[in-house]
C-alpha cells in the first residue's frame, strides 16, 4: 500500500495501520497483561487495592518489590507491566497532587489526578522516537464526591469503575468480580472478595510477603496500608 511494509506499523508510534490501529499501543497492552495481578473495589465506606508480588526466588528481598504508591494523603496507586514505568507517571501524579495543594489550598479530586496522569500517557502514544507507556495504573482515592476508582490504560484512556482488575487474568478476576460486587459492600468486605479473586487465579500461594493491600477510609480521607501482619490476617480469614 503506497509503498509502505507491513513492519513500518509495528515500528512507528505515529503510524496507523489500514485497519486503524496503533501496533506499538496494543504492544504496550500486552505488556500490562504480562504483570502480576491487582484489584481495586470501592466500598460503601472507602476504597481498598490490592496487588499481587509475583516473587520468582527466595533471594528477592520482598519489601523492594513495590506495587502500592500513595500519591496523596487521600489518593493510592497500585500498577501491573512495567513498574519502572508506573514509578515515573506516580511521580507525575505527587507533583500535579502538590501543585492543585499549593494553588487552591484544598486537596485534589481523585478524577483530575487521574485525568492529568492520562494525558500524560496519551501524548507518548502520539510522537516519533518515544514509547508508549507499557503500564496499567488503578488509581482509587477518597474525595468531596467520595469513593473512586479509575484505571489508566498505555493509551491514556481513563475509565471510571466500581471494582476492577488490571494484570495477568484480568478476564477471570474481573468475572468473579462482578460476580461478588455490591453497593452495600464494606472496605473489609471489599478486601476479603479481591483477594478471594486472586487466590482463584493464581497458581502462587498467597502470603503475607507477596501481597499489598492498602485502602481510604471515607471516615478521615486517610490511605492507611496494612502491615505483613494484618495482611496475614486477611489471608487467613479470606
Amino acid at each position: 500500500m503506497y509503498g509502505v511494509s507491513p513492519q513500518a506499523y509495528d515500528r512507528a508510534i505515529t503510524v496507523f495501520s489500514p485497519d486503524g490501529r496503533l501496533f506499538q499501543v496494543e504492544y504496550a497492552k500486552e505488556a500490562v497483561k504480562r504483570g502480576a495481578t491487582a484489584v481495586g473495589i470501592t466500598a460503601k465506606d472507602g476504597v481498598a487495592l490490592v496487588a499481587f508480588k509475583s516473587i520468582h526466588t527466595k533471594l528477592v528481598v520482598p519489601e523492594s518489590l513495590k506495587k502500592i504508591f500513595q500519591v496523596d494523603s487521600h489518593i493510592c496507586v497500585t500498577a501491573s507491566g512495567l513498574i519502572a514505568d508506573a514509578r515515573r507517571l506516580v511521580d507525575v501524579a505527587r507533583v500535579d497532587a502538590q501543585r492543585h495543594r499549593i494553588t487552591y489550598s484544598e486537596m485534589p479530586s481523585v478524577e483530575s489526578i487521574a485525568r492529568s496522569v492520562c494525558d500524560l500517557m496519551q501524548v507518548y502514544t502520539q510522537y516519533g522516537g518515544i514509547r508508549p507507556f507499557g503500564v496499567s495504573l488503578l488509581i482509587a482515592g477518597v474525595d468531596s464526591q467520595g469513593p473512586k476508582l479509575f484505571e489508566a490504560e498505555p493509551s491514556g484512556a481513563m475509565t471510571a469503575y466500581k471494582a476492577d482488575s488490571i494484570g495477568a487474568n484480568k478476564k477471570e478476576v474481573d468475572d468473579i468480580l462482578e460476580k461478588n460486587y455490591r453497593d452495600t459492600l464494606t472496605v473489609e468486605e471489599a478486601i476479603k472478595i479481591a483477594l478471594e479473586s486472586i487466590r482463584t487465579t493464581q497458581e502462587e500461594k498467597l502470603q503475607a510477603e507477596n501481597v499489598e493491600i492498602s485502602y481510604i477510609p471515607l471516615k478521615g480521607k486517610k490511605a492507611l496500608t496494612l502491615s505483613d501482619k494484618e495482611v496475614a490476617k486477611y489471608l487467613k480469614g479470606a
